[in-house]
C-alpha cells in the first residue's frame, strides 16, 4: 500500500511566500484562486506515464474545499496526498497562473489607485493638464482606456485652483501611460481567467504575452511616477520639510536604476523554459512600481499639505541659526491656500485624517516626517487591510460622478477651443479674400438634399452618404460634398455662367483616420458655364497655388491628369467601357496601397484578367516634371495618339501648361497617371495636392472638370470646372506648424482693457467708459474688481496691449492712467479725451 504523508498544498505554500500578503488580507484573494484547482484535471488525465492507480480523480475537488474553506491561524487544513498526487500537482501549470492571478489582484488596484496619486501630483506640482481634454481627436485614432484615464482624471480635479502651466511628459502622457496599465490588466484577468477555469490542459506559456505586456506597462508607469515624484520634491515649499524628505525619498524609493534593472531580470528570464522564474521577476517588478508610486503620493501630500500640518500641530523646526522657529512664525500672515479639487481633496482629507489620529506627539519636525513616511507606505500598501480604504473612496469619487460625466463628442467630430478658433478665422480670412479676388460671390445651400439629388454622383463613394430617417414623406440625406448641391442649384435656376465660392460643412460616413473626419469643411470654388478652352481650368490651379502659398503651410504638390486620358490609357489596355469608372476608383487607391494590392482588387474583385490589369501597371507609374511627361506622351508612335480620347486630353493639357508656365506655378505641379479620382462625375482636368512636409495628412485639396453633372438634373448641359480645398487637413498642418515655430496665437482681438479699480458699486461707470470705446469701433473688454491681480491676469492671457486704468484717485482728478503693457509705461490722460489719445497710439 502506497504511504501518505500529509504536506501542505505547495503552490498556495510558494505563492503565500512570494506575495508576502498578510494574514488579514490573504483571505480576500482566495475567489481569486479558486479554480486553481481545476487546471489540475487535465494533468491527471493526460499524465504520461499513465498516472498510478492510486491518484484519486476527486483531489482537484479536495483542493478546491480546501482553498475555499475558513482561513484560520495563517494557515490552512492539511490534505493528505500520495506521493504520485504530489508529483502531479508539482508538475501543474496550477501555480503559474496562481501567481498571475495575483498579478492581477495587485496590478488592478495599482491601476485604481495611480490616478488618484497622479492627480494629486498635478496639484503639487502645478502642472498643466490641458492634454487630459483633448485626446479624442474625433478622427479615428482613439485610446479608450486613455480616455478613460483623462475622464477620470478630470474628475478628480475638478474645480481646483492648483494645476497650472507646468508642462511636462510626465504629466501629459498619464493618460497614455495609465491606460495602457488598464488595458494590459485587463488582458492579464482574461488570460488567468481562462486557465484557471479550464477543464483542458493549460499551457503556462499561454501567459507570457499577457504578463510581458504588463511588465512593459509597469516600467513605463515606474518611470513617469518616478519623474513626478521629483517634481513633487521640488514643489515643497517649506526647506526644513523638502530637506528631510528629500533624504529618505533618496535613501528609501527605489530609483530608476533599480526600476531598470528590474525590468531587465524580467526580459532576461527564459519565458519557455521557467515560465515560473518569468512570473516571479514580474511581481518582483510590480513590488518596484508599487513602491515608487507610494513615494509619489507620499511627496505629492507632503507638499500640498506638509507645512499647514506642521504648523497646526505647532511643529518646530531647526532653522538656519540653529535656534528652534516655528513653522508659520507669530504675527506672519498666513496665505490664502488655494483650492484642491472636489475629488483630490476627498483623498487628501482622508490621509489627513489618518495622520492626525496616528501622527503621534512628537514635536520634531523630522520626527513627525519620518512617522507620516512610514504611515503612508502602510496606507499605500495593497497587502494592507486600510488600503481598501483608499481604493474604495478612489472608486467612490469616479462612479458617484458617473451620472454627471461630461458628453461626449460623436466619432469622426471634434471641437475646437479659442486658439484653435483663432487660426480658422484666419485661414478663412484668407481663403475668402483669394475667392473674391478672382470674381467669385458667395453661395449657401442647405445642409441636406433630397436623398435622390445626392445619389448617383459619387460612384462607390455613395455608401458614404448620411441618410437621414423620414420626416414627412421626404428622403433626405446630408450633403457629401459642396459640388453636387451647387450643380442642382444652377440647374434649379436656370442659370448659364456663375462663378461662386461657399465655405460650409459637410458630412461623410466614413472610418476616421488621421486627418479625416466625418464632419468638417470644404472651401469651394466653382466656374460654371462656357468660356475659352481651358481658361476656367488653368484659373482653378492658379487659385488652388495661390491658396496654399499665402496660407503658407510648406511645400506641396499638385498631381495633375486628365480623365479622357485615363479613358484612353484603359481603352488602349483593353478594360471594357463599362468598367472604366470601377477601374478608375480602384486605381484612385495607388496613392494609399501598393500595385500589387490594387492588381488584386482589379482582378479578384471586378473581374479583369492579369494581362489587362498589367498593362494598366506600365501606364500608371508614369509621373514627372508636367511639360517634360507631356512631351513624352506625345512622341512619335505613342499609343496614346492613337486614341482619340487620350489624344484629345494631351491637347488640353498641352494648353493647360502653357498657361501655367506662364503665370509661374507649374513647378508645382506633377503630372501624374495613376491620379484617377474616384468620383463619377469628373469628365476632364482632375487634380489632387499633396502636402510634403513631416505632418502626415494625406491629400489637402482636389478638384477637376465635371462637364455633365449639371445636365443630370434635366437641364442643359452646362460645363463646369472646381477645387475643393480640405481646410481641416490644412488646419491640422496650421496648428502643427505653430507648435514647431513655437508660436502662440491670440485668441481674441482685443486692443485695450478697460479695468475699473472698484466693487460692484462700480459697474456703471464701466458701463459709461466702456461704451465710449465701442462707440470708437474699438475693440474693447472690461473688468471690475478691487483686485489689481486679475486685471492684470486678464490682460495678459489675452495678451491685450493696452490697459485704462480707473481707480478714486483718478476718478477725483478727472484722468485715466494708460498703460502700455509691452513697455509697463504709464502715463496720465485726460478723462475727456481718452478714447482719441488711444486711437493716436494705435494709429487708428
Amino acid at each position: 500500500m502506497t504511504h501518505r504523508r500529509s504536506i501542505d498544498y505547495s503552490p498556495i505554500k510558494t505563492l503565500r511566500r512570494l506575495s508576502n500578503h498578510s494574514k488579514s488580507t490573504f483571505p480576500k484573494l482566495l475567489p481569486q484562486l479558486k479554480f486553481v484547482p481545476l487546471s489540475l484535471f487535465s494533468s491527471i488525465r493526460s499524465s504520461s506515464p499513465p498516472i498510478h492507480p492510486t491518484i484519486r480523480t476527486l483531489l482537484p475537488n479536495l483542493i478546491s474545499k480546501t482553498l475555499n474553506s475558513k482561513f484560520e491561524n495563517g494557515s490552512f487544513n492539511s490534505i493528505e496526498v500520495t506521493e504520485e498526487e504530489r508529483l502531479v500537482i508539482e508538475k501543474s501549470s496550477a501555480h503559474v497562473y496562481g501567481v498571475c492571478s495575483i498579478l492581477e489582484h495587485e496590478s488592478t488596484a495599482l491601476a485604481s489607485v495611480v490616478d488618484a496619486v497622479a492627480a494629486l501630483s498635478c496639484e503639487a506640482a502645478k502642472a498643466d493638464v490641458a492634454a487630459f481634454s483633448s485626446l479624442d481627436t474625433g478622427d479615428g485614432f482613439v485610446d479608450k482606456e486613455g480616455i478613460g484615464v483623462a475622464g477620470d482624471m478630470k474628475l478628480l480635479l475638478n474645480g481646483s485652483k492648483l494645476v497650472g502651466k507646468v508642462q511636462s511628459e510626465s504629466f501629459s502622457k498619464i493618460p497614455k501611460i495609465n491606460g495602457r496599465l488598464r488595458e494590459v490588466v485587463k488582458s492579464v484577468h482574461s488570460v488567468t481567467r481562462v486557465s484557471l477555469n479550464s477543464r483542458e490542459e493549460v499551457y503556462e506559456g499561454d501567459a507570457i504575452p499577457a504578463v510581458l505586456a504588463l511588465s512593459a506597462a509597469l516600467q513605463n508607469l515606474g518611470k513617469s511616477s518616478f519623474c513626478r515624484a521629483k517634481a513633487n520634491l521640488d514643489a515643497v515649499g517649506n526647506e526644513s520639510l523638502k530637506t528631510g524628505l528629500l533624504s529618505m525619498f533618496e535613501k528609501k524609493c527605489p530609483n530608476e536604476n533599480v526600476l531598470r534593472n528590474a525590468y531587465r531580470l524580467v526580459l532576461d528570464s527564459d519565458f519557455e523554459e521557467d515560465t515560473w522564474k518569468f512570473v516571479h521577476e514580474v511581481n518582483a517588478l510590480l513590488g518596484t512600481v508599487w513602491s515608487i508610486v507610494a513615494w509619489e503620493g507620499i511627496t505629492a501630500f507632503v507638499a500640498l499639505e506638509g507645512g499647514e500640518l506642521m504648523s497646526a500641530k505647532g511643529v518646530e523646526e531647526i532653522g538656519e541659526n540653529g535656534r528652534d522657529e516655528k513653522v508659520v512664525k507669530k504675527g506672519e500672515k498666513k496665505k490664502k491656500k488655494a483650492t484642491l479639487g472636489k475629488g483630490t481633496s476627498v483623498i487628501v482629507q482622508l490621509i489627513k485624517d489618518r495622520l492626525q489620529v496616528k501622527g503621534g506627539d512628537s514635536s520634531d519636525s523630522l520626527q513627525v516626517l519620518e512617522k507620516w513616511v512610514q504611515d503612508l507606505l502602510l496606507f499605500l500598501d495593497p497587502k494592507e487591510p486600510d488600503f481598501d480604504e483608499l481604493v474604495q473612496k478612489v472608486k467612490e469619487i469616479v462612479e458617484s460622478n458617473e451620472s454627471r460625466r461630461l458628453p461626449k463628442l460623436p466619432k469622426g467630430t471634434r471641437d475646437f477651443a479659442k486658439e484653435q478658433m483663432a487660426i480658422r478665422e484666419r485661414a478663412f480670412s484668407i481663403i475668402t479674400e483669394v475667392f473674391k479676388r478672382h470674381g467669385a460671390t458667395a453661395l449657401d445651400t442647405p445642409a441636406f438634399e433630397l436623398r435622390e439629388t445626392l445619389m448617383g454622383k459619387y460612384g462607390e463613394d455613395s455608401k458614404l452618404i448620411y441618410d437621414l430617417a423620414d420626416q414627412g414623406g421626404e428622403l433626405c440625406s446630408l450633403r457629401y460634398d459642396l459640388t453636387v448641391p451647387f450643380a442642382r442649384y444652377v440647374a434649379m435656376n436656370g442659370i448659364t455662367s456663375f462663378k461662386r465660392y461657399q465655405i460650409a460643412k459637410v458630412y461623410r460616413r466614413d472610418n476616421p483616420s488621421k486627418g479625416r473626419y466625418r464632419e468638417f469643411y470644404q472651401c469651394d470654388f466653382d466656374i460654371a458655364g462656357q468660356y475659352e478652352e481651358m481658361g476656367p481650368d488653368f484659373e482653378i490651379v492658379k487659385i488652388l497655388t495661390e491658396l496654399l502659398d499665402e496660407l503658407d503651410i510648406g511645400d506641396y504638390e499638385v498631381k495633375l491628369n486628365h480623365r479622357k486620358l485615363l479613358d484612353g490609357m484603359l481603352e488602349i489596355c483593353g478594360v471594357p467601357p463599362e468598367k472604366f469608372r470601377t477601374i478608375c476608383s480602384s486605381i484612385d487607391k495607388l496613392d494609399k496601397q501598393s500595385f500589387e494590392q490594387v492588381k488584386k482588387e482589379m482582378v479578384e474583385e471586378k473581374g479583369l484578367n492579369v494581362e489587362t490589369a498589367d498593362r494598366i501597371g506600365t501606364f500608371v507609374k508614369e509621373r514627372g516634371q508636367a511639360k517634360e511627361l507631356l512631351s513624352k506622351l506625345k512622341q512619335e508612335g505613342s499609343k496614346f495618339l492613337e486614341n482619340t480620347s487620350s489624344k484629345r486630353a494631351l491637347d488640353d493639357l498641352e494648353i493647360l501648361f502653357d498657361a501655367l508656365e506662364k503665370s509661374k506655378c507649374i513647378d508645382k505641379v506633377v503630372f501624374d497617371l495613376s491620379l484617377a479620382r474616384g468620383l463619377d462625375y469628373y469628365t476632364g482636368v482632375i487634380f489632387e495636392t499633396v502636402f510634403k512636409g513631416t505632418t502626415q495628412v494625406g491629400s489637402i485639396a482636389a478638384g477637376g472638370r465635371y462637364d455633365n453633372l449639371i445636365g443630370m438634373f434635366g437641364t442643359k448641359q452646362v460645363p463646369a470646372v472646381g477645387v475643393s480645398l480640405g481646410i481641416e487637413r490644412v488646419f491640422t498642418i496650421m496648428e502643427q506648424l505653430q507648435k514647431d515655430r513655437k508660436q502662440t496665437t491670440r485668441p481674441t482681438e482685443t486692443q485695450v482693457l478697460l479695468s475699473i479699480l472698484g466693487d460692484k458699486s462700480k459697474l456703471s461707470l464701466a458701463a459709461e467708459l466702456v461704451s465710449e470705446l465701442w462707440s470708437a469701433k474699438l475693440k474693447a473688454e472690461y473688468v471690475v474688481s478691487t483686485r489689481f491681480s486679475k486685471h492684470i491676469d486678464r490682460a495678459k492671457e489675452s495678451r491685450i496691449p493696452w490697459m485704462i486704468l480707473v481707480g478714486d484717485k483718478e476718478l477725483e482728478k478727472g484722468i485715466v492712467k494708460m498703460k502700455n503693457l509691452e513697455t509697463t509705461v504709464e502715463e496720465d490722460v485726460p478723462r475727456s479725451t481718452f478714447v482719441e489719445e488711444l486711437k493716436r497710439r494705435l494709429n487708428l
